[in-house]
């Protein structure tokens, strides 16, 4: 009777004996290998648009529907960086649009999309690596609403300059606005209005380092919420290792947009394997891992345990 009371005192006081806490880093955030030997998607090559396709591009699921959005070039620097659109119906096959490219009156590249509402509001890239907003009903059909208006934490407007790689996420009536500046950290500012985003701080939210991967270089690309934190998908790389550069794919959390911890075991894919952009999309029982810098690569749950 006296071991019965005590295993039921122990079962009332410490109730977490026997059931295991949720890990910071759950292994279906961490843990990605390819879903195949080819890329999912690909540029058009010679005599196309898109003769490359480069930079962030982004994919979201909506029920049976998956959309991407990606940015094609003639593989040229200079030239124009221009909207294109695909869609799939699993994921793995996609149909470029037929009216490609979606948008070309102004140069778009490194973008990612939020719907709220009935609205895509897509965050990207400018000439000059300026953050701008576009917004749109469909998907398909966009509108540009100009460079986006960022200020110091004290009001005045941030020093000039690029500010690029823009991701934006929304919670309780205020969005989030992640930003680079020559890929020397990641900084955030917040708006109520989507015209004028203030800095949290003036001080980046996310540094490189100190890890090769990312040491000197690091640039956010989705913010999404799993099991009450939040989860950040950023891309890094070191300068003078390689050329080209290698790029990496990481991963860091939070529990207030502010405060940030990157996973000890980044990067999610080898280094040599050159994999960055990443994005996360939740296929309906699983998070699919996209890479889509250069080619959109499919990575599905499984490896070691990290």
């Amino acid at each position: 009777m006296i071991v019965r009371f005590a295993l039921l005192i122990a079962l009332v006081v410490l109730p977490g004996i026997g059931w295991a806490e949720e890990p910071v880093f759950p292994r279906e955030l961490v843990s990605f290998v390819p879903s195949g030997p080819k890329p999912v998607f690909v540029a058009g090559g010679e005599g196309r648009w898109d003769v490359k396709i480069r930079e962030r591009g982004f994919i979201l699921r909506e029920g049976p529907r998956w959309h991407m959005w990606f940015t094609g070039y003639d593989g040229t620097r200079p030239g124009l960086k221009m909207l294109g659109y695909a869609s799939s119906r699993d994921g793995v096959s996609w149909t470029r649009h037929k009216t490609n490219p979606v948008y070309k009156a102004h140069w778009v590249e490194d973008m990612m999309v939020v719907k709220q509402g009935a609205v895509y509001f897509m965050f990207a890239e400018g000439r000059g690596d300026v953050a701008h907003l576009l917004v749109s009903t469909d998907g398909i059909g966009w509108t540009r609403r100009g460079p986006l208006d960022v200020r110091l934490a004290n009001g005045k407007k941030i020093p000039a300059g690029p500010y690029g790689t823009p991701t934006g996420y929304y919670e309780n009536g205020t969005w989030y606005l992640f930003y680079e500046r020559r890929d020397a950290g990641i900084w955030l500012a917040t708006s109520r209005d989507m015209l004028t985003w203030t800095n949290i701080s003036d001080d980046p939210v996310l540094k490189p380092g100190p890890g090769l991967y990312d040491r000197d270089m690091v640039a956010l690309n989705q913010v999404i919420k799993y099991k009450g934190r939040y989860y950040a998908s950023f891309h890094g790389a070191a300068k003078g290792e390689e050329t080209p550069t290698l790029w990496s794919s990481g991963v860091a959390v939070s529990d207030d947009l502010k405060s940030w911890t990157k996973f000890p075991g980044n990067p999610l894919r080898p280094r040599k394997e050159n994999k960055s952009s990443g994005v996360y999309v939740w296929d309906g029982s699983r998070f699919v891992f996209y890479t889509m810098h250069g080619a959109v690569h499919r990575h599905l749950p499984g490896g070691k345990k990290r």
